[in-house]
């Protein structure tokens, strides 16, 4: 056969066609391949950068166990210039490489919104210390009452509580049914959800995130009652909380203590006000704090693994994580 008959062109037609189909499916095949190789990788990379970072977080987590629970054998007090109020930073290996970074915070610096419902009664005075902070963070008094409305409907309450307080003992069985003789002194059950955090208010009518950010440094949600702590309030809380304390009286008081001249018992701090009339009874001001709030963040080259948690402080122990939340 001739080798340059039309037969034979066609065939070597045939053959480079067929050849470059094959060249372009292996070419296919592989680029399929390496790029699920190269995906694989990626996310295989992105876990251990993740278990890094979880890694690095729970020991920020413990180092600011280790700091509370140092101040707490050193200083009976609790306030600003301990260790624990400095920012908490694990450097690396270079400056892109953070293994933690982070701040704690007096939680019972701040107003506690928990305070709203005592002894499964609404504490009318903290309702009036909480409308007294917002009137100075220019809160408006609808969505002041709508917050109140929600946090009181979060918790057990007695609905007559000077009914329930004049009613004799009774040793009758309450049955829990609304004819046993007890039931008109029984709590009412919570009507919403409980709230951990500031956050949990967003479904309220007029707050916004905006709001959220201006409360923030002044206001928490605690899982208990607890006092103020005068050592690390601000002065708008401060104002806010002493029925008759001025905005410019407290920010004298704040300025005072931070220049190192703190609060080292209750009876100080109510004589420092000056406020002669006042019953030392109705301030409920301290000088320790057992609740912080540790707000912090691993970075390991572009990622960055967030942690924002809820510690407790105890006398014999290591203060205890209530809650904690990890995210990118």
């Amino acid at each position: 056969m001739r080798t340059n008959s039309p037969t034979v062109a066609k065939q070597r037609g045939m053959a480079v066609i067929s050849a470059l189909l094959i060249a372009a499916v292996v070419a296919v095949i592989a680029g399929g391949m390496l790029t699920r190789q190269t995906l694989f990788t990626r996310s295989l990379e992105a876990e251990q950068l993740r278990i890094q970072g979880t890694a690095r977080l729970q020991g920020g987590l413990q180092l600011s166990r280790q700091l509370l629970s140092d101040a707490r054998q050193r200083d009976p007090l609790t306030r600003f210039g301990q260790p624990w109020a400095n920012p908490i930073v694990m450097p690396g290996s270079n400056l892109v490489d953070t293994p933690f970074e982070g701040q704690l915070e007096d939680e019972q610096g701040k107003f506690n919104l928990r305070n709203l419902v005592a002894n499964e009664r609404v504490d009318q005075e903290q309702v009036r210390a909480f409308e007294r902070l917002c009137d100075q963070l220019g809160v408006a008094a609808t969505v002041r009452a709508r917050i109140v409305e929600r946090v009181i409907a979060a918790y057990p309450r007695v609905l007559n509580p000077e009914l329930a307080d004049k009613a004799p003992v009774s040793n009758s069985f309450d049955s829990g049914r609304d004819t046993s003789p007890d039931a008109s002194n029984a709590p009412l059950a919570p009507t919403r959800p409980m709230l951990r955090t500031l956050q949990d208010l967003r479904g309220v009518k007029g707050v916004t995130e905006a709001l959220l950010e201006t409360l923030a440094p002044y206001v928490t949600i605690l899982p208990t009652n607890t006092w103020l702590n005068g050592n690390t309030a601000s002065a708008s809380v401060l104002a806010a909380y002493v029925p008759g304390l001025s905005l410019q009286r407290a920010q004298a008081l704040v300025r005072e203590r931070d220049g190192g001249h703190w609060f080292i018992n209750r009876g100080d701090f109510v004589n420092r006000l000056r406020m002669p009339e006042l019953e030392m009874t109705s301030v409920k001001v301290g000088i320790t704090s057992d609740w912080f709030r540790l707000r912090g963040q691993a970075r390991s080259g572009q990622r960055r693994v967030e942690i924002d948690a809820l510690l407790q402080r105890s006398q014999d122990r290591l203060p205890q994580v209530i809650w904690s939340r990890v995210g990118v």
